[in-house]
């Protein structure tokens, strides 16, 4: 809450062309404002204009009210003292910059007054030799968006996404960029949609790897599934989760930005939003097919395992049964008696080796027919 206090002190309103309230905060007397920057670009007509690569947001917005066109601002994981000067510049709401600036947010959309504070989740899939019980699957990055009517701010969180490829391929299409702010948000939306795409297909290969070993354990001759490991199917559970967490509730922003009139949303670019919407539908039901079938194999992985262990007892029961006849039979012989049957004779020994080793080869006969051995 001290940050938000700082933030509406520092804000001291000036006048747009427009006549619309904005800061005159001058981020240049901040040295460390701009040390979180990655990019900072003028963009007129579609066209990035020709400016030092050092501008500053301060004189980002400078040119921007004196001749037009809109201001594209990068951030990369800022402090809260970073931050601080460019979201009074921008007359950001504190609110969204507290969330921009502490991450690990759920995707959303909202509204403060003329500015658009929309929240991604990034999903990069890494890269494994051989699935196991701990292996990271996905990771997860944040990408927060401030769309006003001249201005673009980003702020991204986490190792991987970066924005500088999808910077450059939005500048060679200046048609599109002309468009404004609103053009940007849709790349990044579409960018990031597609990711979870690409996410989606590699989750499948893995997930269909372990749906083959477990559903192929009993046709190697072992009949059971002693060789699938559940911590397996449990840690793709909760990668599947995460990645869940980071679809689902983005589907309702897109919905809402395809749907609804928004003013600083270009009609044009309103219409591909709906791409995006559908393409996220997709990867939503991908996501949810996964948890389900991985549910599936969880359970058949432990039914083969409890089958498994039913056939270890059956065959330790058979086993024991077969034991049990000379052990009786050496049990009754080795009573201290005088009197015991054929006890001396000379054959005697003999016929009960031969008594107990067909004893025990009927039992087996028996037992392996029924199939316990």
């Amino acid at each position: 809450m001290s940050m938000i206090r700082d933030l509406r002190a520092a804000v001291r309103p000036s006048l747009r062309k427009d006549g619309s309230a904005y800061s005159s905060y001058d981020t240049t007397r901040d040295p460390t404002a701009a040390s979180a920057v990655v990019d900072c670009a003028v963009y007129r007509d579609g066209r990035r204009a020709a400016c030092d690569d050092t501008l500053t947001p301060h004189e980002a917005m400078l040119q921007v009210r004196r001749d037009g066109g809109f201001a594209w601002i990068g951030l990369h994981e800022p402090t809260e003292a970073e931050f601080a000067g460019i979201a009074a510049e921008f007359g950001l709401h504190p609110l969204a910059v507290e969330d921009a600036v502490h991450a690990h947010q759920r995707p959303k959309l909202e509204r403060y007054d003329d500015t658009l504070f929309t929240v991604f989740k990034t999903i990069h899939y890494v890269e494994h030799a051989e699935l196991t019980a701990t292996s990271e699957i996905v990771e997860t990055g944040e990408v927060m968006c401030f769309t006003g009517r001249d201005f673009f701010i980003t702020v991204r969180h986490g190792g991987h996404g970066s924005l500088r490829g999808l910077r450059r391929r939005l500048q060679e299409e200046p048609e599109l960029l002309a468009k404004g702010p609103s053009a940007v948000l849709h790349t990044i939306a579409d960018h990031v949609v597609d990711g979870y795409l690409a996410v989606a297909d590699a989750m499948q290969d893995d997930i269909d790897e372990v749906e083959t070993e477990v559903f192929s354990a009993p046709s190697k001759g072992k009949g059971s599934a002693r060789g699938v490991d559940a911590g397996r199917i449990y840690q793709l559970k909760r990668e599947v989760l995460e990645f869940k967490r980071a679809v689902s509730p983005l589907l309702r922003p897109m919905l809402l930005l395809s749907e609804r009139p928004m003013r600083l949303v270009d009609p044009d670019i309103q219409k591909y939003f709906r791409d995006v919407a559908d393409h996220l539908a997709r990867v939503q039901e991908q996501v949810v097919g996964f948890d389900e079938l991985l549910n599936s194999i969880l359970q058949a992985n432990l039914a083969q395992a409890a089958v498994a262990q039913n056939e270890d007892m059956r065959k330790i029961t058979s086993w024991a049964a077969i034991i049990a006849v000379p052990t009786a039979v050496c049990g009754v012989y080795g009573m201290n008696f005088d009197h015991m049957p054929e006890l001396h004779w000379r054959f005697g020994y003999p016929m009960v080796l031969g008594l107990i080793a067909g004893a025990c080869y009927t039992i087996h006969r028996t037992l392996k027919r029924n199939g316990w051995l």
